[in-house]
């Protein structure tokens, strides 16, 4: 997992979650080679050459995810000298992960599809899946600024117009590319390119091991770069290492009901940014808060997209039968599952719904999907009872076309029925996600410290930062978290560095 190559597709998948594209790497060199149609580039990316590190720059992000990435464009085109520091021998972390898309609403997507939505819906529904513990304050500006950042990507040439829904939204306000394939890959692909686009240094394997300061304002980092530890100065450093739910160690010292469990995050999700902010007196919040996905193949830990269920999918018990909402919250889904006496079940689809959803195809070519040319074939390939994955099948047929899911409530994601021969299921259990808790922050991504006040020169922004999602994040939401506010973190480090 430590050395990359332009042919070692596999190993890069396991690394990073990637989809549909390989990134070949030298010392500095990264490649794509994706289909253009969805949206990622075949242009080789250079990471700049350790040789060219400044003494100084105006503000240090570390960390290259989608949160990172945001934050340096945003800083940059406010007018800033940004440099992005990332430990991990190729950009994306979790991001190249994120499968469902980012949520947004009074998008002109929505707006072009028919689809009423507004911010108070958003921020409403988001509050109810939180448990209604969620920072309300970081939530109005997030669901405010939702669309905004869905026109900026667009702007960037990263344009999110496939709508779908996830568990607990109750209109399609989920953001895919065009041609309905996860967001992750294609979102890191363009925030990659434009990155280099605008020069911005761009330092792979570049490990931050502290945040310097000097009379109570950042003052710059200790990086382990190029074989040797250095300091860089800067006036602002912006925190984007993304959350701790790769470091197990961490995740069961807050929850400790969380041992033993798959862990859908790449191994650099450790909370190395957490640790060095609290070490300058940084506060956190909602550490115990640890999000476990659902639907997650217990012997890869790859997570199955929610967009299977969100596009009509279901899910069985060993029993062949339904057990609850597909489209609850994730926590609730969980729950259910583990209550099951064999404590997984199987998200079962058809051929129409894998047209829809074309990250099926990663599943596929991983091994992970069962098929059955009719229904009958495939509960005896997943060892349930035919007679009643059939009468299972029929109930969810007949409910579709009612509109109606009198067993469980179900109101979204009922569009199409499953029909349509050859028929599938993924076996999955529930693995840890997302960790909610983090930095604590303000609307202005400024880090705070145990009494509320600002650290001068400390921005922090995605699953790095805690408090917006409260006890649960809604699908969707992380990727629209990273945007917003590090946009947000970006421009408002700019703001204090002038």
């Amino acid at each position: 997992m430590k050395k990359f190559s332009k042919i070692l597709m596999s190993l890069l998948m396991v690394l990073a979650g990637m989809l549909n594209s390989v990134y070949g790497l030298s010392t500095v060199a990264a490649q794509s080679d994706t289909d253009v149609e969805s949206g990622a580039s075949e242009n080789a990316y250079e990471y700049t050459d350790p040789a060219e590190l400044a003494d100084a720059y105006d503000i240090i992000v570390i960390g290259a995810g989608g949160g990172g990435m945001a934050a340096a464009i945003s800083a940059k085109d406010s007018g800033a000298n940004v440099v992005v520091f990332e430990k991990m021998p190729i950009a994306g972390g979790n991001t190249l992960k994120a499968s469902a898309g980012m949520n947004a609403s009074e998008t002109k997507f929505q707006e072009a599809e028919g689809i009423e939505d507004s911010n108070d819906l958003f921020f409403d529904e988001t509050l109810v899946g939180g448990k209604e513990t969620n920072d309300q304050e970081l939530l109005r500006y997030f669901v405010d600024n939702s669309a905004s950042a869905i026109d900026w990507l667009d702007s960037m040439g990263i344009t999110l117009s496939n709508l779908t829904t996830t568990g607990g939204m109750s209109v399609e306000r989920t953001h895919r590319p065009a041609d309905g394939s996860a967001v992750g890959e294609y979102l890191v692909d363009g925030l990659i390119r434009n990155v280099l686009e605008r020069d911005i240094p761009f330092f792979v394997n570049s490990n931050v091991v502290e945040i310097l300061q000097t009379e109570g304002a950042v003052s710059g980092v200790k990086v382990e770069i190029n074989g040797e530890t250095v300091e860089v100065q800067a006036d602002a450093v912006i925190v984007a290492t993304g959350g701790f739910g790769g470091n197990l160690e961490m995740v069961t010292e807050y929850n400790s009901d969380l041992d033993g469990f798959v862990t859908t995050n790449h191994e650099g999700a450790t909370g190395d940014g957490l640790l060095m902010a609290q070490a300058l007196g940084a506060a956190l919040v909602d550490m115990e808060q640890i999000q476990i996905h659902p639907t997650v193949e217990q012997e890869t830990s790859y997570l199955v997209t929610e967009a299977v269920r969100g596009e009509g999918g279901i899910l069985v018990s060993q029993s062949g039968e339904r057990f609850h909402n597909e489209l609850d919250t994730r926590d609730n889904v969980s729950a259910a599952i583990i209550a099951l006496p064999e404590q997984y079940a199987y998200v079962v689809f058809d051929e129409a719904l894998k047209g829809r959803v074309t990250a099926i195809n990663q599943y596929e070519s991983m091994g992970l999907v069962v098929k059955g040319d009719t229904i009958e074939e495939l509960a005896e390939q997943i060892e349930v009872p035919v007679e009643t994955l059939q009468a299972t099948l029929d109930a969810w047929n007949e409910s579709v076309t009612a509109g109606s899911d009198e067993a469980f409530g179900r109101t979204t994601g009922m569009s199409i029925g499953l029909e349509e021969a050859p028929y599938y299921a993924i076996k999955i259990a529930p693995g840890i996600h997302h960790t909610m808790g983090g930095l604590k922050i303000n609307t202005n991504a400024e880090v705070l410290n145990e009494d509320g006040e600002v650290i001068p020169g400390l921005y922090a922004a995605g699953e790095a930062s805690g408090g917006l999602h409260g006890q649960n994040r809604i699908g969707g939401n992380a990727v629209a978290d990273i945007i917003i506010y590090g946009r947000q973190a970006g421009s408002k480090a700019a703001e204090f560095i002038k």
